[in-house]
């Protein structure tokens, strides 16, 4: 105790006196201007400890320090700074941890100053983590099989099947090494459920998208049967579904009620989809009373769309015509649960709320509300137009209870849409009064439902050749909507027939300008510039309409046209030949090929796209004509006949074929057949002089008694025609004088009486002969003349009246069968 001492109560002062007062020492606002600091800075002097605060009344300055050990006794530094432990051979003793930043108690002589602590250097680099540790190898593994499920399913997402199942596989192998391995350590009770499901689920889709449904099953039923994964069973909808694809109807039933069994009634739309899908299966069985009690259930529980249109078919098939209006009524009673069009529609000039409406006009959820309207629209329109012939005595009377159930629904609008069908209907009955009296009610409808009807009016009227009131309602239909592109095509119709071409390209313009995808408008925009001669424009339009219809048949006909009429049949023959594939059987397409491998002069391809045409059609007569022209050409005479005979079938009337064949018979040296060829030919047309020269040229050469009768017969003949040309030639200048005295005065009038009632007697005598169309008369105008041209021998002229100089024993002693030519 002699070493303690007690503080004497005069010394007791205040703890925290002079905290408040200012002490100059500690100002470091003008340190950069106080020179002495600097010198200290930049020299050993500021090396030394720093000096203590000269002011008393610290909690520490100047007041003895005691322990419970010693006395109190007052310690201080050089500078008089009380220290806080004691000193002990000249060492200095710590000060306390508090301290501020940079500063240390016992500063080393020659240290810089560093208050930042930048003389220690960077920090040193963090300690690389070791990946040759088992657990580190488990989870790399574990990220490169979810690597390799993702970039499976975004393969899938970008339609590259193949590569979305390679990498469903190769997970599915990642996944088979990190269990193996985690067994190897002895980890196994950690393997990772749920990623060994999802690599299996996986590798099952891609294997049914890839159409492996083999492997899609088996990669299925692992997963069922593995009693550790939570909510398998739920599979099974896949495997249905599967089996369905693969028309196994009764193993999908099966499978689709095993996963109805196992899903709770807690997800009852699940449940509804599945008996969706077992009232379809039933349906593709033709087990239709089974689908109905699935499809009725559904009805009741969580109606739909699809559900009431199938639950329509399903009635249709068995024929039950009340249940078909009440399962309508259904049908139109199902709520779309979407929002009112009116929402979108600015109600005030609140720009912000205009603002909201514009962006939300047409975002995803709106495009889903109206593909959603859209599509239960149709499945109301096709049910109407299913059943309306089957529920009453006539389509009509259906038609009218549709109508009228649909008017008291939320689908008013489409009310009208089934007027139009009704009319439509009329027209495939071949009922055009009907259609026309029905489409006539809707004059006074809105206009949009009266621009509809009014079209339809333009196009009936067209089709009967009635372009006046086409114009008229074509008219209409544009008043009532400028922007309806079809009733600015029907207008256009209706002025190129009347050959205004370059109106009608103004309103096929118009119509592309409200609708660019109007195909029709852009056909006959191609039309039109082709009936102009501007064939390069016409050859534009024609090019985008193939890019926009890449099969239309009508469109690669139009382009090899318009490349023949610019000369270019290297193009117009590649568009036939893609035509050919689209249409490998139209006969007028494989004979234009042939035309235009004929005009380059390659026979035989022309004769290879000229015989299939022939084979697709063989009643085509310049076709019939080229094939024989060509085996006569290659000296196939026998195989010309059938050509020619079957001409004659066709042509019956026409002399020429007839002539053809009994030439092809003299060619190939059969010369009876070909006499009695000519016989015939004689009697059906006996006042032919090309038959009658060959039967007076093949008498002659065979020595036969008939030579006389048929060379007096060619006499007649000659001398007949040749009066009948001279009376035609006669009426003609009598006309035409009489058309020249006729402008003379009264003084010429008689004169003009009698010209003309002599013209009038000579034409009442022309009447008299045989006529040009006529069933005996041999040829036209043009080829009855003085001479003949053997169809297939020379063209050799003879004079008219050679045949009356010579005597009838030397009348063709000196004619001989010379070569045969082919005609031009």
């Amino acid at each position: 105790m002699e070493n303690v001492h007690l503080v004497p109560e005069e010394e007791e002062d205040d703890l925290y006196t002079g905290y408040n007062d200012y002490n100059p020492t500690f100002d470091s606002e003008d340190l950069h201007n106080d020179v002495g600091f600097q010198q200290a800075v930049r020299t050993s002097h500021g090396r030394r400890p720093p000096m203590t605060a000269k002011y008393p009344g610290t909690a520490i300055g100047g007041r003895p320090i005691g322990t419970a050990y010693g006395s109190r006794i007052p310690v201080g530094t050089a500078m008089g700074r009380p220290m806080t432990g004691a000193v002990q051979d000249g060492a200095a003793r710590p000060m306390t941890a508090v301290r501020a930043a940079g500063y240390s108690s016992s500063i080393a002589r020659g240290s810089v100053f560093d208050p930042l602590g930048q003389a220690k250097g960077p920090a040193p680099p963090l300690e690389k983590q070791n990946e040759d540790t088992p657990e580190e190898k488990i989870k790399i593994l574990e990220k490169k099989v979810n690597d390799l499920i993702e970039e499976s399913c975004l393969a899938h997402a970008r339609g590259d099947l193949q590569l979305s199942l390679e990498k469903a596989k190769e997970a599915g192998r990642k996944e088979r090494a990190l269990v193996r391995q985690r067994e190897q350590t002895g980890t196994a009770d950690h393997i990772n459920l749920d990623l060994t499901y999802s690599v299996l689920f996986n590798l099952a889709n891609q294997y049914a998208n890839n159409d492996m449904y083999t492997e899609a099953l088996n990669t299925y039923q692992v997963i069922v049967k593995n009693k550790m994964f939570n909510n398998a069973g739920r599979l099974k909808v896949n495997m249905a579904n599967i089996y369905f694809k693969q028309k196994n109807y009764t193993k999908a039933i099966k499978f689709y009620r095993m996963a109805l069994d196992q899903i709770s009634n807690a997800h009852n739309a699940m449940r509804i989809k599945i008996m969706q899908n077992i009232g379809v299966v039933f349906i593709h069985m033709g087990q239709y009373s089974d689908a109905i009690t699935s499809f009725e259930y559904i009805m009741s529980e969580s109606p739909n769309i699809k559900t009431g249109f199938n639950l329509i078919l399903c009635y249709y098939a068995i024929g039950d015509r009340e249940r078909m209006k009440k399962a309508f009524q259904k049908l139109i009673c199902v709520p779309l649960d979407i929002d009112d069009e009116d929402k979108y529609i600015p109600a005030n000039d609140d720009s912000h709320a205009n603002m909201v409406i514009e962006a939300i006009k047409n975002d995803k959820l709106h495009q889903m509300e109206r593909e959603r309207k859209a599509l239960a629209e149709k499945y109301i329109m096709t049910s109407a137009k299913l059943i309306a012939p089957a529920i009453e005595s006539s389509f009509a009377a259906g038609f009218d209870w549709c109508v009228d159930m649909v008017k008291g629904s939320q689908y008013v609008e489409l009310a009208n849409d089934l007027e139009i069908n009704k009319a439509i209907t009329y027209l495939r009955q071949r009922d055009f009064k009907q259609a026309v009296e029905t489409l006539k009610m809707f004059e006074k409808k809105d206009s949009r439902v009266k621009s509809a009807a009014a079209t339809n009016l333009s196009f009936l009227y067209f089709l009967e050749k009635d372009y006046d009131q086409a114009d008229r309602y074509a008219e209409l239909a544009m008043s009532a909507d400028r922007y309806n592109p079809a009733a600015l095509i029907n207008k256009g119709n209706t002025v190129f027939v009347k050959e205004d071409y370059e109106k009608a390209a103004e309103f096929y313009k118009e119509a592309l300008r409200n609708d660019s995808s109007c195909t029709e408008a852009l056909y006959n925009l191609g039309l039109t510039y082709k009936r102009l001669g501007r064939l390069e424009e016409a050859l534009d339009c024609f090019l985008k309409l193939h890019a926009i219809l890449r099969n239309s048949a009508q469109v690669m006909y139009q382009l090899a046209n318009l490349y023949e009429m610019l000369e270019d049949p290297h193009q117009a023959i590649e568009w036939l030949m893609q035509l050919t594939s689209v249409t490998p059987t139209d006969a007028q397409v494989l004979a234009k090929l042939g035309d235009l491998y004929d005009n380059e002069g390659d026979k035989s391809q022309a004769f290879q796209y000229y015989y299939e045409s022939y084979r697709y059609f063989p009643s085509n007569i310049s076709v019939i004509e080229w094939l024989g022209a060509y085996y006569i050409d290659t000296q196939f005479c026998e195989k010309a006949i059938q050509y020619f005979e079957r001409a004659t079938l066709i042509q019956p009337t026409q002399v020429k074929w007839q002539l053809m064949v009994a030439s092809c018979y003299r060619r190939s040296g059969n010369y009876q057949k070909a006499l009695e060829t000519y016989k015939d030919i004689h009697r059906k047309f006996p006042e032919n002089v090309e038959c009658l020269r060959f039967l007076v040229r093949l008498c002659t050469d065979m020595g036969l008694k008939e030579v006389q009768d048929y060379a007096t017969k060619l006499k007649k003949v000659e001398k007949m025609k040749e009066i009948r040309e001279q009376r035609v030639r006669s009426g003609r200048e009598s006309s035409a004088r009489g058309r020249r005295e006729g402008s003379a005065g009264s003084d010429s009038g008689q004169s003009n009486h009698g010209t003309s009632a002599k013209s009038e007697r000579l034409s009442v005598k022309l009447k008299t002969l045989p006529g040009s169309n006529e069933p005996y008369e041999a040829s036209t105008q043009q080829e009855i003349d003085a001479s003949y041209v053997d169809p297939l021998g020379p063209q050799m002229q003879r004079p008219k009246t050679a045949a009356r100089k010579r005597t009838e024993e030397d009348e063709f002693a000196d004619e001989e069968l010379g070569d045969d030519l082919l005609p031009e």
